[in-house]
C-alpha cells in the first residue's frame, strides 16, 4: 500500500513575505502550495503555485484544501484594507475551520497605536485610533476569538516594518535601495534620528514557519524575530557603508508624495504616520526565548538587501 502524501502547507499571498516563507517551508521539508490570485510567478522548487481568490468563500475553500496548516500573509493596497480586509478573514477562517487546518496570521503592529515610545511587547495595550489601527485591532480579536471557541487553532506573528531581498513597498526598499546603488536620491520619512525596528524578511519567515510546526505557541500574539533597534539613520549608514558612497536623502516631515510613494498612496498612508515621529520599538524575546530563534543582525540583512537590488537592477539595464 503507497503511504498518503503528507497535507501541505498552504501560504496565502505571494508577496515577499508569502514567497521567502514558501522557500523556508521547503527548506524544512515540508510540501508547500503558494496561492495568489494568478498562480504565476518565478518556480520555487518544492512549491506548487496556485490560482486562487481567497476574498471569497469558493476561493479560500479550494486554496486551503487539504492544508494541515494554513499562513495567511495576504495584503492589499491601501486603499483597499479596510474595506477588503475583513472579508479575507472570513472567507480565510471560515475555510480553515472547515478543513481542519491550523491557521498561522502574518499581523502588523498597528494594533498597538501611538506608543509614544513605549517598547512593544505582546502585553502592550491595543489603543489604536487610526481607521486600519482599529481594523486591524478587530481583525485580531476575532482570530483570538475563534481560537478561544474552539472553532481552529489560531497563532498571529507580528513584524514590525520589513526589510530584505524581494521587499520593495517598504521604508526600507525599493524607494530606498536602488537609489543608494545608483546615486538618486532617497527619501528620508519623518525623524530618522529616532530609533525603528525593521523586521529583516528572513526571519519574518522563519518566525511564521516555527509557529506552524509547533503548536504549544497557538492561541497567543508573538512577535516575530527583530533585531534590537537602531536610529533608521545608524541603518543608512550601513548602507553608505557598503556602497561606499553618501546617500542623497529628501526628508519627508509630513505626509506628500516622493518617488513610489505617490499621491494616492500617501493620502492613506497619512493617519499611520505617527510611525516615523515616535520611536518604534519592538521586543521579540518572548519567541526568541521560547522557540531558540535569533534575529538576523542588521548588517546582514543589509548585505542580503544590497545584493539582491544589485541583481535586480543588473537585469533592468
Amino acid at each position: 500500500m503507497t503511504a498518503a502524501a503528507p497535507a501541505p502547507h498552504t501560504v496565502l499571498g505571494a508577496g515577499p513575505a508569502g514567497t521567502a516563507l514558501a522557500a523556508e517551508l521547503v527548506r524544512r521539508g515540508h510540501p508547500v502550495r503558494l496561492v495568489d490570485r494568478s498562480g504565476s510567478g518565478p518556480a520555487i522548487e518544492g512549491v506548487e503555485r496556485y490560482a486562487a481568490d481567497v476574498a471569497t468563500p469558493e476561493g479560500a475553500r479550494a486554496a486551503v484544501a487539504g492544508a494541515a496548516v494554513v499562513y495567511h500573509c495576504v495584503n492589499v493596497g491601501y486603499h483597499l484594507q479596510v474595506e477588503v480586509m475583513p472579508k479575507i478573514q472570513e472567507a480565510v477562517l471560515g475555510a480553515a475551520e472547515r478543513e481542519g487546518a491550523r491557521l498561522v496570521v502574518l499581523d502588523t503592529l498597528y494594533p498597538y497605536g501611538e506608543t509614544h515610545g513605549a517598547v512593544m511587547t505582546e502585553d502592550s495595550p491595543w489603543n489604536a485610533t487610526t481607521r486600519k489601527g482599529r481594523m486591524r485591532a478587530e481583525l485580531d480579536a476575532r482570530y483570538l476569538a475563534a481560537h478561544r471557541e474552539g472553532r481552529l487553532p489560531v497563532v498571529l506573528g507580528r513584524s514590525a516594518d520589513f526589510v530584505g531581498p524581494g521587499v520593495l513597498n517598504s521604508t526600507l526598499g525599493g524607494a530606498v535601495f536602488p537609489a543608494a546603488l545608483t546615486g538618486r536620491p532617497a527619501p528620508a520619512l519623518g525623524d530618522i534620528d529616532l530609533p525603528h525596528s525593521y523586521t529583516y524578511i528572513g526571519d519574518v519567515a522563519a518566525g511564521l514557519a516555527t509557529l506552524g510546526e509547533r503548536p504549544e505557541g497557538d492561541g497567543r500574539v508573538w512577535h516575530l524575530p527583530t533585531a534590537p533597534a537602531r536610529t533608521t539613520r545608524q541603518i543608512l549608514a550601513l548602507v553608505e557603508e557598503r556602497t561606499g558612497r553618501p546617500l542623497e536623502l529628501t526628508v519627508i516631515a509630513e505626509p506628500r508624495p516622493f518617488g513610489p510613494f505617490d499621491a494616492a498612496f500617501m493620502a492613506e498612508y497619512a493617519e499611520m504616520f505617527y510611525q516615523h515621529t515616535e520611536p518604534q520599538i519592538v521586543d521579540s524575546s518572548a519567541i526568541e526565548q521560547a522557540f531558540g530563534l535569533a534575529p538576523t543582525p542588521l548588517e546582514a540583512a543589509i548585505d542580503a538587501t544590497l545584493a539582491w537590488y544589485g541583481e535586480l537592477l543588473a537585469t533592468r539595464r
